[in-house]
């Protein structure tokens, strides 16, 4: 399939890459830092959408009109709350503790922006957790350093192998980027 822009990935993910390779379009990675901090009180499927709107933030003067810029932001939700990134080990332990044995929600918001328009949209997934020992914890912390990940892990490592017992809704979103819907949106554009 052929997309008639050319196509820049604003990500600094390896995860995020493979993903969109995977779909056999051509891009390119550019990357402007944004400080990743969102309003108090909103709603968990506006959070990754809002921080994927101000990712595209730095691009909407530089974009032409054959260039379409993607963005995006990965979130876990448990019980109310938002695990980001950890900030180091005992923070990763910590959010891996609070995912023992439960179910949580992985949301990724993604955003499209050309010189003529931006559009926006979430994907979410079930992820259910079987009891980690703390031994596995620790195991999966000093092998894998998952520290650039939301949630302190990844669906794709070991912790991914023997800790999900059943996902509801897209794998390549807990990954970081839902690429099915991402590629009916390009064909859109």
């Amino acid at each position: 399939m052929t997309i008639n822009y050319k196509i820049i990935l604003a990500s600094k993910s390896p995860r995020r890459h493979e993903l969109l390779a995977g779909l056999d379009i051509p891009f390119e990675v550019v990357i402007h830092e944004v400080d990743e901090v969102f309003p108090e009180g909103m709603a968990m499927e506006e959070i990754p959408v809002y921080l994927a709107k101000l990712k595209a933030e730095p691009f909407v003067e530089e974009v032409d009109d054959q260039t379409i810029v993607v963005t995006a932001d990965t979130i876990v939700w448990i019980d109310g709350e938002v695990l980001g990134k950890p900030n180091d080990y005992e923070h990763s332990f910590e959010m891996l503790r609070k995912l023992s044995g439960k179910k949580h929600v992985v949301v990724t918001g993604v955003c499209l922006t050309s010189k003529e328009k931006q559009v926006a949209l979430s994907a979410t997934t079930d992820v259910y957790f079987k009891d980690l020992t703390d031994e596995e914890i620790d195991y999966y912390l000093k092998n894998y350093h998952p520290y650039d990940k939301a949630g302190s892990y990844g669906v794709q490592e070991w912790i991914g192998y023997i800790a999900i017992n059943r996902i509801e809704g897209s794998y390549f979103n807990v990954m970081g980027l839902p690429v099915q819907r991402l590629y009916e949106e390009l064909l859109k554009f």
